[in-house]
C-alpha cells in the first residue's frame, strides 16, 4: 500500500502542472516501480478533485490499445482516463491553445452508450446492446510530463494523456459499418499523416469498450446510459502545428475536424 501523502504529492504535481501550463518531472520516480494501481490511485485523486470543482463526468477514454504501443512501453493491457464535459470541442470549433503544451491528435472511434453497463466480465453482446450509436472522433492527448518523457505509470496518473475530444455529429448504428475493417485516415492540408483501420484497436474497438466496461466496474466507476467511449487510437498520433486544422474520416462513420488556434 502506497502512503496517501505520495499519492496526494504526485497528483499535485501533476495538477500544478495543468494549472500552470508548465510541464513537471516525471512522477513515476515518486511511485513505486511498476506499481499500476498506485498511478491509478493519483488519477483518482485529480478526478475527485475535478468533480468537487464542479466538473461533470461524460464518459472514458481508452489508450494503450495498440500492441506495438504496448510492447514499447513493456505492458500488456489498455488504460484508461476519464472525460469532462468541459473537456469536449465542437466539430470544427478552434480549439483553445493555451493550456497545451505539446499535444498530439488520434483518430478515433467513439461509442455513445444508451444503456448502463454496470456487469462484470460483460460478453461481447452485452457491450452492444449498451451501445446507443457511433461516431468518428478526434482525441486530443497532451502531457502534462514535460517532453512527453513518460512511462506507463505516468500516462495512467496523468488521466491516460486525456485533455481534449472532438466527436462528429453523426450517428451511425452498429451494424452500418464494419469497426475492424474500417479504415481510417488523419489529414493535414489535404495530405494523410496517419493511416490505420478498426483491428489496430484490440482486433476490434467493440474489444476495448469490453475491455474498459469490466476495468470500470472493478474500480466501482461503471459506465451509465448517455457515457462517451473513446475506444482507442486506429493510426499513430500526429504531433500537432498550432494554427492548423487536422481532419479524421473514417469509412463508414464519416469525417470530424479540430482547428488548432494559433
Amino acid at each position: 500500500m502506497v502512503e496517501n501523502a505520495i499519492i496526494q504529492k504526485a497528483a499535485d504535481q501533476l495538477q500544478q502542472a495543468y494549472d500552470s501550463g508548465i510541464g513537471c518531472l516525471p512522477v513515476r520516480e515518486l511511485l513505486p516501480e511498476g506499481d499500476i494501481d498506485a498511478a491509478y490511485e493519483v488519477q483518482e485523486v485529480n478526478t475527485e478533485r475535478r468533480l468537487e470543482a464542479g466538473g461533470r463526468l461524460v464518459g472514458r477514454k481508452i489508450g494503450l490499445t495498440s500492441k506495438l504501443v504496448q510492447k514499447q512501453l513493456g505492458v500488456d493491457r489498455p488504460d484508461f482516463g476519464m472525460l469532462f464535459a468541459d473537456m469536449e470541442i465542437a466539430d470544427g470549433e478552434e480549439v483553445p491553445s493555451d493550456k497545451l503544451l505539446a499535444p498530439r491528435v488520434e483518430g478515433e472511434i467513439a461509442y455513445v452508450l444508451g444503456k448502463d453497463l454496470n456487469v462484470e466480465n460483460p460478453t461481447t453482446t452485452d457491450v452492444i446492446k449498451a451501445i446507443d450509436y457511433a461516431t468518428p472522433s478526434i482525441e486530443i492527448v497532451d502531457s502534462r510530463i514535460k517532453d512527453w518523457d513518460i512511462n506507463i505509470q505516468d500516462t495512467i496518473a496523468d488521466n491516460a494523456s486525456a485533455v481534449l475530444y472532438v466527436l462528429g455529429n453523426q450517428k451511425v448504428s452498429l451494424d452500418s459499418f464494419d469497426g475492424r475493417l474500417c479504415g481510417m485516415v488523419v489529414e493535414h492540408r489535404g495530405e494523410p499523416v496517419s493511416v490505420g483501420a478498426g483491428a489496430a484497436c484490440l482486433g476490434h474497438p467493440i474489444n476495448a469498450v469490453k475491455w474498459l466496461a469490466d476495468e470500470m466496474v472493478r474500480r466501482g466507476r461503471p459506465l451509465s446510459a448517455g457515457d462517451v467511449v473513446m475506444s482507442g487510437a486506429l493510426g499513430p498520433m500526429v504531433p500537432v502545428k498550432f494554427g492548423e486544422v487536422y481532419e479524421v474520416s473514417i469509412n463508414g462513420l464519416g469525417s470530424v475536424r479540430a482547428a488548432f488556434g494559433a
